[in-house]
C-alpha cells in the first residue's frame, strides 16, 4: 500500500486491525495496522489500510498516566472477543496544539491483540479529557514530529 507519510509499506493480513464500528468521526474507515517506529518508541502510527491519506498517532496511555484504566463491561468484552483482560492493548489518539502534545484520554481505543478487534469506548466518567497533557515539544522536536 501506498501511504502519505510513510511511502510503499507492505501490510500483512495478520496485522490488520479491524474496528467494526470504525472510530468517532471516521465510521466508514473499518481496517488498520499499528506502525512502530523504533523498539523503545512511545509513540506509533495507526495507519489506515483503506485511506493511504489517513493515519493517527497513538501511544499507550500509562506512559503518561500509571493509574489510568479503562472500565470494561462484560458485554464490550464480548464484542471485542476477549475472555481475558491481559489481552486487551490500550491506546490514546495524540494531538498537537500548540507546543503541547495532547491525548484523548475520554475516547481510549481498546484493541484485543489476539483476534485483532479493536473499539473506541467513550468513558462516562469525566476524570479525564478528549485532551489530557502528555508533554510540551519545541519547535525542532515538533518539526521532526510532523515530517
Amino acid at each position: 500500500m501506498r501511504t502519505t507519510r510513510f511511502g510503499v509499506i507492505e501490510i500483512a493480513e495478520d496485522r490488520v486491525i479491524t474496528f467494526p464500528e470504525g472510530m468517532l468521526g471516521f465510521g466508514d474507515k473499518k481496517e488498520y495496522c499499528l506502525l512502530q517506529p523504533g523498539d523503545d518508541a512511545c509513540f506509533f502510527w495507526l495507519q489506515c489500510v483503506q485511506d493511504p491519506d489517513l493515519a493517527f498517532v497513538v501511544t499507550d496511555p500509562t506512559f503518561f498516566e500509571q493509574d489510568y484504566s479503562v472500565p470494561i463491561r462484560p458485554e464490550q468484552m464480548e464484542s471485542l472477543g476477549l475472555t481475558r483482560l491481559e489481552d486487551a492493548q490500550v491506546f490514546v489518539i495524540v494531538n498537537k496544539i500548540g507546543d503541547q502534545l495532547t491525548g484523548n484520554f475520554q475516547g481510549p481505543l481498546i484493541i484485543n491483540t489476539l483476534s485483532r478487534v479493536g473499539e473506541q469506548m467513550v468513558l462516562a466518567e469525566k476524570k479525564w479529557t478528549t485532551r489530557h497533557p502528555l508533554m510540551r515539544v519545541g519547535t525542532e522536536s515538533s518539526q521532526t514530529a510532523s515530517a
